[in-house]
């Protein structure tokens, strides 16, 4: 126990699984912890204190199982191994940690999300400024981003971190995130010791090199990050070649309100579909799929890689959908995930199976070359194509050493290759030719002895040994030497096979020590070649991202966008890509809709009824250029789009309980940040502002975050609102424009049109959308009486109309015979339910 307690006083913010044998055993709070996370059974071992120890174990062969259970509750794991030989130990087995698991330093495939990466992010601020910065340690992939804390919300959103590192000093007023938080001290956070840290793992005399000037807070948040992974890992991180300095410029502004709006990858109830991501997903490698996700979080601002992608896509589909990008899917499936093996390489943990897997995808290089660059027009998919030139050094080291199939574990033997090495194969002979080089010594000595049923065999208590009868007993050569007697026969050992024993026994354990220094210095040999497998990983995932945008493009009629340098969007039948392929499947007809802006018409104020679509036709103007600016084609006939700094969208709202907020309040908050960032170059979606309070507050916020729009943002706007009060800014400005979505009704029914039409709409339709919900008849029709009332009423005064007021006599009421007839559909009856409804109906008229 003092070994335990001296490792567990190291790592006291960890579970410690303490190898023993078979099994991984905790102690103590561990134990109780671990049975109560992975329901495992908690026991007891010794005494301390004259109190049980409780202890819980784990078999060593199944702990990636619970190792993920725990990863995915926000534990994190220090594995602590037996290093020394229990047949030479003289004490206690030498034991060291050699690997700690926490959320945010994943690298083992059995852990990771295949689709997901799991982000560790390190956070520094000072006043209002925030420095951040991030590391994917499963691909090596470091970045920094300075930014103002008010922003923080919106780049948690972006990154969704799984590991959150933080000053001893930083405790409070951070953004609401997912991440398990880590506190450090504050001394972790040194901007000098980060830049000497960093230049000296890049072997760089500074950071100039990489972009970092003036990023100070960045930086230390870097040197905390760096520190705390290299400490996870107990080793350097070789496969951390590059620093990115990313510039909130760089991308389009969408602020967290916004990605969880427009339903990127995430539906507004928290599940993965249907979403964008889902829909535009047909990725054949899990590194496409990663990209893909990553792309549609980071629409670029700056146009020019977007256009690229767009020609890159042209291609891929060709005339008429005939392109090379159904060829091209088809090459890349069962494509190994190089990224993350090239960092399991560097970190010294890849498996058996990841190398071969990793030798036999090298090997197809050139046919995915050929399939990607048939067409050979596009720049882009050129400098992809030319970037999955074959390792061939890398391949042939591969081919030679590491077997055809090899076993899941070093452990288990059998992963380098026949022929790789002279000493393994001798020791791999011994073991295949044991039971014929047995039969051939039986022979001989069968022969040498004249002793026709002599045996030689083998148990696991005494080894080999030959057998005589005590018949033949004094038939036995000279050098055979007693090794046990039994009732009928003796066992005997002769030098040649005890020499030959002494092989065979220890062969295996002397195969299986080869094998894994072989294995550590193939690993060795592989890390000059991780710069050009990480070069070929992010060619192969674009390209299976491009491919994927292809796709979608033929299969749901997607078209180009064009950019162009003077302020509009123009988009021609354009439709929300998700809720199309959802109709789709309800056999339902998706109507497409026009959307024009332009400097003389740069606010939409958009009325209708409720379920009339407002929403959707706001959300897949958005959701197109957002679909642009990532370089995939749109759902639209033509899309046209001058220059987009962000989008902004205010739609719907909820409580926030958390923080005591109500739903009024978020909706205000939400637009206030939008009053706030908006420029001319922005484009924002206001979705039925106001309502969350009176009327009459509500109209008169709402006006006044439109004029404001108008006159002070001059963004492009999509504002949607039920107040028809708002529509008279038509008349006084005349960048704004009226726009309804249609609706037919007759008598008290509705039929909802989809269509965007030009002007105000005549009403909201919302007692015949509550009769289509299922409302009770007879509060349908209070409901109307009392719109009829409130139409006719000429309010007089400052104050709203009081619901609850005595109100004038209304006419009287029809007969309860006349109620009861108009609620019946004589289309729904059989022939004695209307014998029966004409009794109750005469019964009735009798009142």
């Amino acid at each position: 126990m003092q070994q335990w307690l001296r490792h567990k006083a190291q790592h006291a913010d960890k579970l410690l699984f303490f190898r023993m044998g078979d099994f991984y055993e905790l102690f103590y709070e561990d134990a109780e912890q671990a049975a109560r996370q992975l329901d495992i059974t908690l026991t007891a071992r010794g005494q301390s204190a004259g109190k049980p120890i409780p202890m819980a174990g784990i078999p060593y062969h199944a702990a990636d199982g619970y190792l993920a259970k725990l990863v995915k509750l926000g534990v994190s794991v220090a594995i602590c191994e037996q290093i020394g030989d229990p047949a030479l130990a003289k004490g206690p087995v030498e034991r060291a940690v050699t690997r700690i698991v926490t959320p945010g330093t994943l690298t083992d495939a059995n852990l990771l999300d295949d689709k997901h990466d799991s982000l560790l992010l390190a956070l520094a601020i000072e006043r209002q400024r925030a420095g951040l910065a991030w590391l994917n340690l499963a691909n090596g992939d470091l970045r920094l981003l300075e930014t103002s804390v008010e922003a923080l919300p919106a780049h948690f959103e972006r990154l969704r971190p799984a590991e959150l590192l933080l000053p001893d000093g930083l405790r409070s007023g951070l953004p609401e995130s997912r991440a398990v938080s880590q506190h450090l001290p504050d001394w972790h956070f040194d901007t000098r010791a980060a830049a000497h840290a960093l230049a000296e793992h890049f072997g760089a005399r500074d950071l100039a090199g990489f972009g970092v000037h003036d990023e100070q807070l960045a930086l230390a948040a870097a040197g905390a990050l760096y520190r705390y992974a290299q400490a996870t890992q107990l080793q350097a991180l070789a496969h951390v070649t590059r620093l990115t300095v990313e510039h909130e410029s760089t991308f389009l502004r969408l602020d967290a309100a916004t990605r969880r709006n427009l339903e990127i990858s995430e539906t507004l109830r928290g599940e993965a579909a249907p979403t964008l991501l889902s829909l535009l997903d047909t990725c054949a490698t899990s590194m496409g799929s990663r990209w893909l996700r990553h792309c549609l979080h980071h629409p670029l601002t700056e146009r020019g890689i977007p256009r690229e992608r767009h020609a890159a896509v042209a291609e891929l589909v060709g005339d008429s959908g005939n392109g090379p990008f159904a060829a091209l899917a088809r090459a890349l499936g069962g494509f190994a995930d190089i990224d993350r093996i090239t960092a399991r390489i560097a970190l010294k943990n890849a498996r058996p199976r990841d190398l071969s897997s990793l030798r036999d995808s090298l090997a197809r290089l050139d046919g995915i070359r050929t399939t990607a660059g048939a067409g050979g027009a596009s720049a882009r998919l050129a400098e992809l194509v030319a970037a999955l030139a074959t390792p061939q050094a890398c391949v042939a080291l591969l081919t030679q050493a590491v077997a055809l199939e090899p076993a899941a574990l070093v452990r288990e033997g059998g992963v380098i290759a026949p022929g790789y090495n002279a000493d393994l194969d001798e020791l791999r002979a011994i073991q295949h030719n044991c039971g014929a080089f047995l039969i051939e010594l039986e022979a001989r000595e069968r022969e040498r002895s004249g002793i026709a049923n002599l045996k030689v065999e083998f148990n696991k208590v005494h080894g080999f040994y030959i057998e005589v009868t005590h018949a033949n007993v004094d038939k036995i050569p000279d050098d055979y030497r007693r090794r046990q007697t039994l009732k009928n026969a003796e066992r005997y050992i002769t030098p040649e096979l005890k020499s030959f024993e002494d092989k065979a026994l220890s062969a295996n354990e002397r195969a299986l020590a080869l094998e894994r220094q072989l294995w550590d210095e193939l690993l060795g040999a592989l890390m000059i070649h991780i710069p050009a497998l990480q070069q070929i990983a992010r060619a192969i995932a674009e390209l299976d991202g491009l491919a994927a945008f292809a796709e979608a493009a033929v299969r749901h009629d997607y078209r180009q966008p064009e950019f162009c340098n003077e302020a509009a969007i123009e988009i021609d039948d354009g439709r929300h890509p998700v809720v199309e392929r959802q109709l789709d499947t309800r056999l339902g007809t998706f109507i497409a809709n026009d959307t024009r802006l332009a400097p003389t018409r740069r606010m939409l104020l958009i009325t209708g009824p409720n379920m009339g679509g407002k929403s959707t036709y706001m959300r897949q103007a958005a959701l197109i250029v957002l679909l642009a600016h990532c370089g995939s084609f749109v759902p639209a006939a033509r899309c046209r789009l001058g220059p987009i700094d962000a989008i902004y969208t205010r739609i719907g709202a909820s409580d926030d309980l958390a923080s005591g907020r109500s739903t009024f309040m978020v909706e205000m908050t939400e637009a206030a940040a939008i009053l706030n960032g908006a420029t001319e170059r922005s484009l924002v979606l206001m979705d039925e502002i106001g309502r969350g309070t009176s009327t009459f507050d509500g109209v008169a916020l709402a006006f006044a975050i439109a004029r404001h729009l108008i006159e002070k943002n001059r963004a492009w706007t999509l504002f949607s609102t039920h107040y028809f009060e708002l529509t008279r800014l038509a008349q006084d400005y005349p960048v704004c424009a009226n726009v309804h979505l249609d609706a037919v009704e007759h008598g008290h029914k509705i039929v909802f049109l989809h269509a965007v039409e030009e002007g105000p709409a005549s009403q909201s339709y919302g007692v015949q959308v509550a009769a289509l919900a299922g409302m009770p008849p007879a509060v349908v029709r209070e409901a109307r009486r009392r719109l009829a009332l409130l139409e006719n009423r000429e309010v007089g005064s400052a104050t709203q109309p009081d619901l609850f007021a005595s109100a004038p006599p209304l006419p009287e009421p029809p007969h309860p015979a006349l109620d009861a007839l108009r609620d019946i559909d004589p289309d729904q009856l059989s022939p004695r339910e209307a014998l029966e409804k004409l009794y109750q109906l005469i019964k009735l008229a009798k009142l």
